[in-house]
C-alpha cells in the first residue's frame, strides 16, 4: 500500500540521530584538522613494548607526524601533513628493523598467521628430539655407540668429546640459524636500542656458542638444548599468543565483518545486484530473509522482523514496517522488505561505530604510557644486569665459566618484557570489542581509569532521560466526510514537506498507519498526493491545496492546514469539542499538539511528545544503590524537569531547570571543587561544553556529532542502562589491566634474582617467560564475559 502511494525521498533529512548540518558526517574527519590526514600501517616484527617504543619513536621523528602504535593490533596510526607519501613512512619503520605495509583492511590484524604455525611445527620437529636426548641420561651411551658405528663404517674421525652432544648441536642448528632468524635479525638491528628480540637472540646464541666451545674442548656441559628449548618456547608462546590475540579481537573483528559487500538495488521493477559502493542516498534496495542491511534507511514497503542485536545487544527481534528505521549490519529475519537508503558508506551507523572503536585502539591510557616508559629503559637495564652477572660469577671466582654463562643466559631470557607490553593493549582490545557489540563505544581509553572513581552523575533531559525523538502519542478524530485513508494520506503529504520535528513525527505516523492498516478507498489503492501552493509559517503551521476524495467518491482540490490549535482556530469556524479536550489534555502533559483541517473543518488532532526511556527509572535506582549521586540539569521548563525527576526518582533538590550551557559548566565546576568525580551524560550541541568539562563524559548515540566527538564514551545502544554497563566494563577493565601489570612486574622481580643467583635453568626461564605472556592474554579474555 505505502510503497505505491508515496515515495520517501523527501524524508532523507529525517535523522536516526540529530545532526548538525555544518558538521562532518564522518567521525574520522572530525578527528583531523584540514591540513592533516591519518595513515594506518600494519607493523610486523614487534614482540614487546620496547618494540612499540622503537617504532613509535621512529615515526614521531618524521616531520609533522604524530604516531601511536598498538602492540595488540600490530598497527600504527599516524597523523601526517596531507600529501605525505606512505612509502616514506614505511621506509622509516623498516630503517629500525620492522616491517610495515599500508593497512587497507581492518580485519587483517586479526587474521591468523599460517607462517607462524609452520615455523612452530618446524621448531618442535628439531627442538623436542634435542631436549629429550640431552635430558635423558640413559640414551647417551647407546646413542654415542650408534654414532661411532656409523662413523666407523664411513671411516670418519670420531668427535673430540661427546658424540650425542654433537647430535644435539646438529639438531639445534636449524632452529638457531634458520627458524629463529627473524628474531636474530630484529635483535641485532636494535642492538643499540635493545628489545625483547635482543634478549632472546643474545641468550640463545650465547648458549649455542658455549655448547660448541664446550663440546670441542671438554670445558663443561653443553647447553645446546637450552638454545633449542628457549627458542622453541618463545616461538610456541608467540603462536599461542597470536591465537589468543585473535580471540581477544574477535568481537571487534565480528563488528568489522558485519558490513555487507553487495546490495540488491531496486530500479523500477528490476532488481540489480551491485557492489555496496554503488549504493547511494535515495536508492531503494531489497532485503530478503537472511540479508544484512547494507545501509541505514527507512522501510518503504513490507513488514517483518529485524535482528538489531549488533546495536542494542538484545537478541529479541524488532518488528518493522513502512516508515520504520533500519540500521546497517542488522539482519532481516522474515519477509521481503524494500528500504530507502538514508546514510551509506562511512556515514552509516555501523561504520560510525567501527571508526570510533578503531580510533580508541590508537590511543593509550595513562597506565599504558607508564608501562611503555618503564619498558623503554627496562631492556637496556636487563642487558647490563646480564653482563654484570657474568662478570661477577666468572671474574670474581664465584663459579665456573659454565655457571657464569648459565646465570647470564637465564637472566636474559626470564626478563623479557613481553607480558608487560601485552598487559594493557590486549585488555583494551577485548573491552572495546565486547563493549561495541553491546552498544558501548570506549572512544577515549582514559575513561577506564576515571570510571571507577565516579560518585556523581549529571543527566540531561531531552535525548538522555527521554528518547529525544518526537512521536505521535495520541490521535483524536472528529466526525467528517472523508475516508480515513484520504485523511491520513493528506496528513502525510503535507507533513512530509516540512523538516520540523513535529511534522516529521506526524509524517512517520501517517505512513506507518497506512502501511499497517492497509487502508484503501472503495477497494482501490491510494494515489500520491500532489501539493499545490504549499506554504510554511513559523510558529503557525503548514498550508497547501490537495486533491482529496470524499465519501461520495467525488474528488476536489481542497485547502489543507496542519498547525497549532491557535492558528487552526483562526482559520476555521470552531474546534470540535473532542479536539478541544485533546488540546487541553496534551498541554497538561507538556506535549505539543497539531491539528489537521480540511476545507475549513478540524478533523484530526495529533498529540506529539518526547517519551521517557523505558529503563530510565531502573538506571537511576541502580546508581543510587551504588551510592552514586544523580542530578538532572536541563534547559527545559521547571514543570517538565520536575515531572521527569519525580518519575525517575531524582531528588528535587538535585535538579536545575532552564539551564544554559554556561550553567551546566558552572555546576560541574562546583561539584568538582567539592571533591566529586563527575560523569556528564548528554546528547546535544548545548551539552558539548559540559561533556568536555566533566571528569568523564558519555554521549547518547542518538545525539549530535558534536556531543559524540566530545564524549569519552558513546552509548550507541538506545537504552540508558548502557551507561551503567559502561561504568561496570570500565571498572573491570581497569582491574584487569592492574592485575596484568602486577603479574608482569612480580614475575620479573622474582625471576631476575633467581636467575642471577644461578638457580634457574635457561630452558625453564624460556618456558616461564612464554607462559607469563599467555597468562596476561588469557586473563584479559575474561573481560568478554562482563556484559554477557
Amino acid at each position: 500500500m505505502a510503497e505505491e502511494f508515496i515515495p520517501l525521498s523527501d524524508l532523507s533529512k529525517s535523522p536516526f540521530r540529530k545532526r548538525d548540518e555544518s558538521e562532518s558526517s564522518s567521525l574520522a574527519t572530525l578527528s583531523r584538522e584540514d591540513d592533516l590526514e591519518q595513515i594506518d600501517l600494519s607493523i610486523g616484527g614487534m614482540t614487546c613494548s620496547s618494540c612499540v617504543a622503537r617504532v613509535e619513536g621512529s615515526l614521531n621523528k618524521f616531520p609533522g607526524a604524530s604516531a601511536t602504535v598498538n602492540f595488540a593490533t600490530e598497527s600504527a596510526h599516524v597523523l601526517v601533513p596531507r600529501g605525505t607519501k606512505v612509502k616514506a613512512l614505511i621506509e622509516r619503520v623498516e630503517s629500525v628493523g620492522y616491517q610495515a605495509t599500508l593497512r587497507k583492511d581492518e580485519n587483517e590484524s586479526f587474521s591468523r598467521s599460517r607462517a607462524l604455525g609452520i615455523r612452530t611445527l618446524l621448531a618442535a620437529f628439531f627442538a623436542i628430539p634435542a631436549i629429550v636426548l640431552s635430558m635423558t641420561m640413559s640414551l647417551h651411551e647407546p646413542v654415542d655407540s650408534f654414532i661411532h658405528q656409523i662413523l666407523d663404517q664411513f671411516k670418519l674421525l670420531h668427535p673430540t668429546y661427546s658424540a650425542h652432544g654433537w647430535l644435539v648441536i646438529g639438531l639445534t642448528t636449524p632452529i638457531v640459524l634458520f627458524i629463529a632468524w627473524p628474531i636474530h635479525r630484529a635483535g641485532f638491528r636494535n642492538l643499540l636500542h635493545p628489545t625483547m628480540d635482543t634478549l632472546v637472540s643474545l641468550g640463545s646464541l650465547s648458549a649455542f656458542g658455549w655448547s660448541i666451545y664446550a663440546n670441542s674442548t671438554g670445558a663443561g656441559d653443553i647447553y645446546a638444548e637450552v638454545a633449542a628449548g628457549v627458542l622453541f618456547f618463545i616461538i610456541l608462546g608467540r603462536y599461542f599468543e597470536s591465537r589468543a590475540k585473535h580471540r581477544a579481537g574477535s568481537a571487534l573483528a565480528g563488528l568489522l565483518a558485519m558490513g555487507a559487500k553487495e546490495v540488491t538495488i531496486l530500479r523500477g521493477n528490476e532488481e540489480v545486484i551491485a557492489p555496496i559502493e554503488n549504493l547511494q542516498v535515495g536508492h531503494h534496495f531489497v532485503l530478503r530473509p537472511g540479508d544484512r542491511v547494507p545501509a541505514d534507511g527507512i522501510v518503504v514497503s513490507g513488514k517483518g522482523s529485524i535482528d538489531n542485536s549488533h546495536i542494542t545487544g538484545e537478541s529479541i527481534p524488532v518488528e518493522v514496517g513502512a516508515g520504520s528505521e533500519v540500521v546497517s549490519g542488522a539482519i532481516n529475519l522474515t519477509t521481503r522488505l524494500v528500504v530507502e537508503a538514508q546514510r551509506v558508506g562511512r556515514d552509516s551507523e555501523l561504520s560510525r561505530i567501527t571508526q570510533m572503536v578503531l580510533t580508541a585502539q590508537s590511543e593509550k591510557a595513562p597506565v599504558q604510557q607508564m608501562a611503555d616508559r618503564i619498558s623503554a629503559v627496562f631492556v637496556p637495564i636487563v642487558v647490563t644486569a646480564s653482563l654484570a652477572t657474568f662478570i661477577v660469577w666468572y671474574g670474581f671466582d664465584f663459579g665456573t665459566l659454565q655457571q657464569a654463562v648459565t646465570a647470564a643466559v637465564s637472566l636474559l631470557v626470564i626478563a623479557c618484557p613481553c607480558a608487560l607490553g601485552l598487559a594493557t593493549p590486549v585488555a583494551l582490545l577485548v573491552a572495546s570489542g565486547s563493549g561495541a557489540r553491546k552498544g558501548i563505544v570506549l572512544r577515549k581509553v582514559r575513561a577506564i581509569e576515571i570510571a571507577s572513581s565516579i560518585d556523581t552523575v549529571i543527566f540531561d533531559k531531552t535525548g538522555t532521560l527521554t528518547t529525544g525523538k518526537m512521536t505521535v502519542q495520541k490521535t483524536v478524530m472528529s466526525s467528517h466526510n472523508f475516508p480515513l485513508g484520504e485523511v491520513l494520506a493528506a496528513s502525510y503529504a503535507i507533513s512530509k514537506a516540512s523538516n520540523h520535528p513535529v511534522a516529521t513525527a506526524i509524517a512517520r505516523y501517517s505512513l506507518a498507519t497506512l502501511g499497517s492498516e492497509g487502508i484503501d478507498t472503495q477497494g482501490g489503492k491510494l494515489s500520491p498526493k500532489k501539493l499545490v501552493d504549499f506554504t510554511e509559517s513559523a510558529g503557525a503551521g503548514l498550508a497547501a491545496r490537495l486533491s482529496i476524495r470524499s465519501s461520495d467518491s467525488r474528488t476536489n482540490d481542497l485547502p489543507v492546514l496542519l498547525g497549532s490549535p491557535s492558528s487552526i482556530a483562526k482559520a476555521t469556524l470552531s474546534l470540535p469539542r473532542e479536539i478541544s479536550v485533546a488540546v487541553d489534555e496534551a498541554r497538561m502533559r507538556g506535549n505539543s499538539i497539531s491539528i489537521l483541517a480540511i476545507d475549513g473543518a478540524s478533523i484530526l488532532a495529533f498529540e506529539v511528545g518526547d517519551s521517557l526511556r523505558s529503563d530510565a527509572k531502573e538506571t537511576i535506582q541502580s546508581l543510587d544503590k551504588k551510592r552514586i549521586q544523580t542530578w538532572l540539569i536541563s534547559g527545559d521548563s521547571h514543570e517538565a524537569v520536575s515531572t521527569i525527576a519525580s518519575t525517575v526518582g531524582i531528588d528535587p533538590s538535585r535538579t536545575i531547570a532552564e539551564a544554559t550551557p554556561e550553567a551546566k559548566i558552572s555546576k560541574i565546576k562546583v561539584l568538582k571543587a567539592e571533591g566529586h568525580r563527575v560523569l556528564m551524560i548528554g546528547d546535544g550541541v548545548n551539552d558539548a561544553a559540559a561533556l568536555a568539562e566533566a571528569d568523564l563524559s558519555m554521549a547518547m548515540g542518538t545525539g549530535t556529532d558534536t556531543a559524540i566527538a566530545t564524549a569519552d564514551i558513546t552509548l550507541v545502544r538506545p537504552e540508558l542502562g548502557a551507561a551503567k554497563d559502561a561504568l561496570n566494563l570500565s571498572a573491570r577493565t581497569l582491574r584487569t589491566i592492574r592485575g596484568n601489570l602486577g603479574w608482569a612486574f612480580i614475575y620479573n622481580v622474582i625471576g631476575i634474582p633467581i636467575a642471577a643467583l644461578g638457580l634457574l635453568n635457561p630452558m625453564i626461564a624460556g618456558a616461564a617467560m612464554a607462559t607469563s605472556s599467555l597468562f596476561v592474554v588469557m586473563n584479559s579474555l575474561r573481560l568478554r564475559r562482563v556484559l554477557n
